[in-house]
């Protein structure tokens, strides 16, 4: 019962959301702006910070539970004999079966070992969300890194503001204490979001996935290619574009024919 509990990740999506509404009810027990603001009835500033929260509580749940891209059955769109007789010159850029569930691949995607399944253009398994990031939830899992990174920037900001002087180190500490925990806590996780961010974003840009731009030596498909080319590298508007306005199935293989054309 217990290792289904893990395996289903309730345990880590349990600590996420209580560190959560810990640090922010530190926040709002603390003399810090919060508190002050509350008290003067000045209650803008403490409903938006707990709304955004709640929202980046909302984002999380909703890219840890939702679908990343899961390829489930053989029947996907511009697969199998159709898309073999639309690109029937690139022998690279045909289905392959996944050695791990036995389903036709899709280009770009990669099996997950602890999703059991084929993820379309996999870009990585993220232990924090207890799920794959792909086709499906990457969208949201950008959105989810810059509203988190907008809170825990402004829990820092609240959180420098509630520390007051002591006569003494020892009274200083228990006096703030919790609220050091917490800044030190929130500036940790402030300074992944922000790599975690940037990273992504400059990737998008180039419509690279981080399995691929980590891993590209062995990929089959980029093999050909030099450090520097993408096949499916359209431009950073475009490709900006294409990742957070255009929300459907790409079938990569054609995009990938093209380019392979171009690199000709």
């Amino acid at each position: 019962m217990f290792k289904n509990v893990f395996r289903s990740g309730f345990l880590i999506r349990t600590a996420h959301v209580i560190l959560t509404w810990v640090i922010t009810l530190i926040l709002f027990l603390h003399d810090t702006d919060l508190r002050r603001q509350r008290e003067n009835g000045e209650l803008m500033q403490p409903v938006v910070f707990s709304l955004l929260v709640l929202l980046s509580v909302m984002l999380y749940f909703t890219v840890s539970l939702m679908d990343p891209g899961f390829v489930l059955s053989d029947s996907v769109k511009g697969s199998g004999e159709e898309l073999e007789e639309m690109i029937p010159q690139n022998p690279i850029s045909r289905l392959r079966r996944c050695g791990y569930c036995l389903l036709q691949q899709p280009m770009r995607a990669k099996h997950c070992q602890a999703c059991k399944h084929c993820v379309r253009r996999f870009d990585h398994h993220c232990p924090w969300i207890e799920n794959c990031v792909g086709e499906r939830n990457h969208c949201c899992f950008i959105i989810y890194l810059a509203v988190q990174l907008l809170a825990l920037l402004w829990a820092l900001q609240i959180a420098w503001s509630g520390f007051h002087s002591s006569d003494s180190w020892k009274l200083w500490l228990i006096v703030n204490g919790f609220l050091l925990a917490s800044l030190c806590v929130v500036g940790v996780l402030s300074l992944v979001v922000v790599l975690l961010l940037g990273c992504h974003l400059f990737l998008i840009s180039i419509n690279s996935t981080t399995w691929e731009f980590m891993s590209r030596h062995r990929i089959s498909y980029l093999k050909s290619y030099s450090d520097e080319e993408n096949p499916f590298d359209r431009g950073i508007l475009c490709n900006l574009w294409d990742f957070f306005c255009m929300c459907r199935t790409v079938v990569w293989e054609q995009v990938y024919y093209r380019g392979s054309h171009n690199h000709v």
